[in-house]
């Protein structure tokens, strides 16, 4: 067996062991692995000390997730300063990752060959998710203009859905493009606040008193989107014909987010409310809804927005939580709590990227991570 053969084999059996390798490094003669949660904590970004193998915040909590991580490999800062980053979705054609900076109303995008961030649409009306169809198209969700568009090859724009049977849509979120050619998306308020889109006019879910203008700040073109937001929160299917159909509406306390399909596209996860939920997917319909899981972990409930699913079956889905416990989750397909990924900000939404899509890309608050993984993701986008 070769030294390095050795140090690989050794580096997978400590990933393995990770909670119990943090538990015997705080004993004092030993020292302790910097972590989010140390004293001092870690360092991310250019200049940042290296951190040891393997990473400390990478948390493995049962042993069928073993293989998910692999013991060489950090969670890395790629970039910060972003006023609300979400929505990562990964090109296998132009080989980058894009990203939305919600209230920064740009969107980026981090070139793989170079390592290089830049900005990519600006602007971008406070979009929010984005993900790639089969045909290699970006699908983007625009908060400002409440409306699902896609890019074309040709450059054009195509408006894929802004209202359901004449009435304005609310603020499309998140998106999942199924294999059978249809585009599921996400249809709640959040584009109604004013640092993520623009308000209604009058009275509206956030500004009750109707005390916020529309008209300020739509860059003089008089292009706002839908006026008012009328419909309940929803998840729409766009069929290919181009028939929008209602999958399911929602109520307050009941509001569709992040959405993503199981391997074979025979289920369908979304946040609901406070929960991720799961749903057998029967053409245009759902059936069997269940909850897959409470996202509670240790007694702290980890908020979920966007997720996606590996090809396994396992769900990673961003967390919002305090620290210690924002960053993302990971969920077996039972939905079990199997491992966690600790970062210093709340991360909203996940992607798999890369030539392989053995990466982790995490859009979390102000910043953007990556970590290489033992699996790859099932989605294109």
């Amino acid at each position: 067996m070769t030294a390095d053969l050795s140090r690989r084999l050794m580096l997978a059996g400590a990933a393995a062991s990770i909670p119990v390798l943090a538990h015997a490094q705080n004993k004092p003669e030993l020292g302790a692995a910097v972590s989010v949660v140390s004293n001092p904590p870690r360092v991310f970004g250019p200049g940042a000390p290296p951190n040891v193998y393997p990473d400390p915040d990478v948390l493995i909590l049962d042993k069928s997730a073993a293989n998910l991580f692999i013991g060489h490999s950090v969670i890395q800062r790629l970039g910060t300063g972003y006023l609300w980053a979400e929505g990562p979705a990964w090109s296998n054609a132009g080989q980058f990752v894009v990203w939305s900076d919600v209230s920064g109303d740009v969107q980026y995008r981090y070139i793989w060959e170079s390592g290089q961030i830049s900005a990519f649409h600006r602007p971008s009306y406070n979009s929010n998710g984005n993900t790639y169809d089969f045909q290699g198209r970006q699908i983007s969700a625009q908060h400002y203009l409440r409306r699902v568009v896609r890019f074309e090859h040709d450059g054009s724009l195509t408006v894929l859905a802004d209202n359901y049977n004449g009435q304005p849509l609310n603020s499309p979120n998140d998106i999942a493009v199924h294999k059978d050619g249809s585009v599921w998306f996400t249809d709640p308020y959040y584009g109604s606040l004013l640092a993520e889109g623009h308000p209604d006019d009058g009275a509206g879910v956030f500004y009750p008193e109707g005390a916020a203008n529309n008209a300020i700040g739509n860059g003089m073109l008089g292009i706002v989107g839908a006026r008012k937001q009328s419909r309940p929160p929803c998840i729409y299917r766009v069929d290919p014909s181009g028939r929008i159909d209602v999958v399911l509406e929602g109520k307050p306390g009941l509001v569709p987010n992040g959405i993503a399909f199981s391997p074979d596209y025979s289920k369908v996860y979304f946040v609901w409310g406070a929960n991720i939920d799961v749903a057998d997917v029967q053409g245009n319909k759902i059936a069997n809804q269940r909850v897959f899981t409470n996202c509670m972990v240790d007694g702290v409930k980890c908020g979920p927005d966007g997720h996606r699913v590996d090809m396994l079956g396992n769900v990673w889905s961003g967390s919002t939580a305090p620290l210690g416990y924002m960053g993302v989750t990971v969920w077996n397909p039972a939905g079990k709590l199997i491992g966690r990924i600790r970062l210093p900000e709340t991360c909203a939404n996940v992607c798999f990227c890369g030539p392989k899509r053995d990466w982790l890309f995490m859009a979390a608050s102000q910043s953007v991570y990556l970590l290489r993984l033992g699996v790859q993701g099932a989605a294109i986008g």
